[in-house]
């Protein structure tokens, strides 16, 4: 059975933040249209939905890893800061953010505390992941199946 590990990080992530759009289970705080995701970015971001793509991003660093706190999860969603004509150095994104994402993940069941820190995949998580992830494989291999059949009857028309 294909799993989290098995298809791309891009494909996955978009295919579990409409999933977690669609249900509506995701709590979602008001200010995420004015907040910007750290002190080192001169705006908000503009996709109205990026606060699903990031839960998204989390859920499956997460379940790659063992634990993870919020502090690598700053770590890992930071980026360069841009300091003028001094050269740049990378920051971290806001922890607020990433600790509303988490808690959020937490409420629908997916996340839950470590004994030893941090946040861990949970047992509905791992099955929720794998679940669309082996969705998406599935999408993946109807896609290319359409494209062979395209592809013969192209090949049949040339002829």
């Amino acid at each position: 059975m294909p799993g989290v590990r098995d298809i791309s990080a891009d494909a996955f992530i978009t295919a579990y933040a409409s999933h977690l759009k669609r249900s509506g289970k995701l709590e979602v705080p008001t200010w995420v249209d004015i907040v910007k995701t750290g002190a080192y970015k001169e705006l908000a971001p503009y996709d109205a939905d990026w606060y699903y793509i990031r839960a998204a991003a989390v859920a499956r660093h997460i379940y790659l890893r063992k634990a993870v706190g919020i502090g690598a999860l700053t770590k890992l969603h930071g980026g360069r800061n841009r300091r003028g004509n001094r050269p740049s150095h990378h920051a971290t994104s806001s922890a607020s953010v990433q600790r509303k994402v988490c808690q959020s993940l937490e409420k629908i069941g997916v996340l839950e505390l470590d004994t030893d820190g941090g946040r861990r995949i949970s047992q509905d998580g791992v099955r929720d992941l794998d679940r669309i992830a082996t969705a998406v494989v599935q999408e993946i291999k109807e896609m290319e199946e359409e494209d062979e059949e395209v592809g013969v009857e192209e090949a049949e028309d040339d002829e």
